[in-house]
């Protein structure tokens, strides 16, 4: 059985991070194991009053406690990381589990649409930018492309040309594959295109762009992909795979958004997965 580690927050309510990480690979067949960098009562888009217990201090323990029982991993798959401590931490930890035959996936959460989430900055991309250096694969999306790259965040009026030389640069950085999210060329779609820095191959794979903001899609398709890479499909296939099951997971929660407006109801759609998998 292949195995994955997610290295990053749960909320106990809510959609996102390893609320979605841990029940997608899951499903996907995949032992999942996980480090919790910090818990939520429920997630931050959208609640107020909630709980947060950092659990930074954790990270260095369980990783000597794997490394003493001999723990391997086919992947280890990161999101969102609250601080440089934990950057730093999640980067003894490649050190330590990396093997030639196991995937380093990085998403590098800092922001969206032009800007940085809350406590975020210009030095903590400096920061991400070096865990980017030791990635096999990084998943940024527009806003977090800039943010790497250190240049003005470009969110309309590029075409294929643009985007292909930004992938180019994003691979200099240090990982083989560069996975470009949010991507979209014309009002009607939005997709992902990717580049594979060995084979100098682009990839592109487009759907439907519905209109709204649905809550925690980045998570679900972060998990999809790196869950399909492991179970061994190639990247064009394993993107597919991953924007399908995003859009299904939005299809299903059109309609319920007031009930779930702080997610979509990825659940009902896990025997899809399952059969795009097959």
């Amino acid at each position: 059985m292949k195995r994955i580690v997610s290295i990053q927050d749960i909320s106990c309510f809510g959609k996102c991070s390893l609320t979605v990480a841990l029940p997608i690979t899951s499903a996907m067949g995949i032992e999942t194991c996980v480090i919790p960098t910090a818990v939520l009562s429920t997630h931050t888009g959208g609640f107020t009053g909630y709980t947060y217990r950092d659990l930074t201090c954790d990270i260095a323990d369980i990783s000597r406690h794997w490394k003493s029982i001999n723990l391997e991993f086919d992947a280890v798959c990161t999101g969102y990381l609250g601080s440089f401590e934990q950057i730093k931490l999640v980067s003894e930890f490649f050190d330590n589990f990396k093997t030639d035959n196991n995937l380093l996936i990085v998403d590098p959460v800092m922001g969206d649409k032009g800007k940085f989430y809350a406590g975020f900055t210009n030095e903590f991309a400096s920061e991400m930018h070096k865990l980017c250096q030791k990635a096999d694969v990084i998943l940024p999306n527009l806003t977090e492309a800039a943010l790497l790259l250190g240049e003005e965040y470009v969110g309309s009026g590029y075409d294929e040309d643009f985007i292909k030389d930004m992938l180019i640069r994003l691979s200099k950085i240090g990982s083989k594959i560069v996975v470009l999210t949010g991507v979209s060329f014309n009002e009607n779609s939005q997709g992902v295109m990717s580049y594979n820095s060995e084979t100098k191959e682009f990839f592109s794979y487009f759907s439907d762009n519905i209109p709204g903001y649905y809550h925690s899609t980045g998570d679900v398709f972060s998990s999809t992909l790196a869950g399909a890479l492991v179970k061994g499909f190639d990247m064009g296939k394993s993107v597919k795979i991953a924007v399908d099951f995003t859009v299904d997971c939005i299809r299903h929660t059109i309609g319920y958004e007031k009930e779930h407006w702080y997610g979509v109801k990825f659940e009902e759609c896990i025997p899809d997965l399952i059969e795009m998998i097959k």
